[in-house]
Formats: C-alpha cells, structure tokens, sequence
C-alpha cells in the first residue's frame, strides 16, 4: 500500500533525492519547502500524489499547520523525515551569537516542532514512522565544525529520548546520520561561515583540504537505503550512511571507552 511521507528541506540534496524515489515508486508525499518554486517540474510530474506546501521550519505554527494540512489532503501521514538543516563553519571562538541562534532554531528546534506537530496524528494512528537526519558529526567532531556538531548532538539526544517515549503508541523512531556525500552541502545555500580569526587559520586549511580529498558518497545511491528503512518491520534506533561512518564512530567510542577505564578508579572514588 501507499504510504504518506512527510519531507522537509526538499529543495535539493538527500530531501528531493527521497521525495522523487517515493514518489517514482506510488507513495504520497508531502514535500515542506521555503521556495515551492523549486519543485515546480516535479509538481507537475506528479500532481496527483505530490503536495508541495510552503514552510520555515523556524516557524512552530507554521509547522503546526503544514501538518494538519498535510493530514486533511492525504488523510493520514505515516512518515516524517525531518531533513532540513544547513552547517556552519567556524572555530568555536568564532562563532557570533547570531551564528548559534541560526543553527539551533533550524537544525534542532525546526525537528522539535515538527515532531511535536505530527505526533498527536501518530498516535491517533497507533503507528507511525519519524526518521531524524542527524550526521556522522553527531557522533563524532571535526575542528570548525563545532557549532553544526553542538546541534547535531542535541538532536541524537532529542530523538533517542523520544524513540522510548512513543515505542507504546506504535511509532518507530530512527535517527540517520550520513557521512561524506556529494550534496551541495558545502554550497552557498547550505553553509554558512563565520566571520575568522587569523590564528586559525592553519586548521582552516586543513579542513578545506581534507575536504577536498574525501572521497564523497554518491547521494543518489542513499535511496534505496531510506526506502528499505520506512518499509523495515523493526527499523534500527540509528542508521549510519557512508563507508567510513562505521569505522570512524567505532574509532571514536573505542578512545572513549579507554579514557574512561583509564579514570575509572578516580570515578567511582568520586562516588562516596
């Protein structure tokens, strides 16, 4: 049977890439954008299952309706994929206050009302679907990229602690966190960039050369990955998309788990 997505962040990137391949194969999907615009071709292509609605996901009543407009036109809404974002790049003493309202009103408060919108349908449904685009920097950090990694953190704790709180309403929870892939993601529209201070400018290269070289993914490929996840009878609390998100993460919780056995000791006297 068809099911009803609901996408936000659909311009470009891993949202249009989802929306065209659920729609291609017969779903319904409600595609949230700030700019309809940008899907004008698509929208012709499939009018009959495509709803393209306007939406800041800033805007918490604004995300509120979309929902509800969503739900009356299709009669139901079975998936959200919460997918609009951008990334910053900036050395954590860089960062101006304006820069870190921006992040967090859009990458982590954005998830927060739409998830908050949809749920009340969910539950009424006694099912339903919410898969989180979180990123590989939310399990792990990179120098620059502290302020993008700070929202993305808040969002894997946000999504874990919700996956045990609706698990008894039928609803499946799955956080998605991608690696290096070859979206626009280091475009104009994607990336802000904080105003510098000379004396980073040595990691700054760095980072620009390191991502240079990367060997990105293709985001045309994560398709069939996300298809087979909405329909997955027992989908996973965390997917990691890429070839080295895996080998990076275990990396990274290795050195964790050996700096806190190292302190081990000195943690349990701490206890009393």
């Amino acid at each position: 049977m068809a099911k009803t997505i609901f996408i936000t962040g659909t311009s470009r990137g891993f949202g249009r890439i989802w929306a065209e391949a659920f729609l291609r194969r017969g779903d319904n999907v409600v595609a949230a954008v700030r700019n309809p615009e940008t899907l004008a071709e698509l929208n012709q292509e499939f009018s009959s299952n495509l709803l393209v609605l306007k939406l800041d996901v800033t805007d918490r009543i604004g995300s509120f309706e979309a929902i509800e407009t969503a739900k009356n036109h299709f009669g139901s809404i079975d998936v959200l994929i919460n997918n609009a974002g951008f990334g910053h790049v900036g050395a954590v003493e860089e960062l101006n206050e304006d820069d870190v309202r921006a992040q967090f009103e859009t990458n982590v408060l954005g998830s927060l009302w739409m998830i908050q919108a949809v749920l009340p349908i969910m539950r009424a449904q006694n099912s339903g679907r919410i898969i989180q685009l979180s990123s590989a920097l939310g399990l792990n950090t990179v120098p620059l990229m502290g302020l993008y990694s700070a929202t993305k953190f808040a969002v894997e704790g946000l999504t874990e602690t919700l996956a045990s709180e609706v698990s008894g309403f039928g609803i499946q929870v799955t956080i998605v966190e991608p690696s290096g892939f070859a979206t626009d993601f280091f475009g104009n529209n994607s990336l802000a960039v904080s105003t510098t201070v000379a004396a980073y400018d040595t990691i700054r290269k760095g980072f620009y050369d390191h991502a240079a070289d990367q060997d990105s993914g293709d985001p045309d490929a994560t398709a069939t990955a996300i298809l087979s996840l909405v329909d997955a009878e027992n989908p996973p609390l965390r997917l990691l998309l890429g070839k080295n998100t895996f080998t990076w993460t275990q990396h990274t919780y290795a050195e964790r788990l050996k700096t806190w056995e190292s302190w081990q000791d000195i943690s349990v006297a701490a206890h009393g």
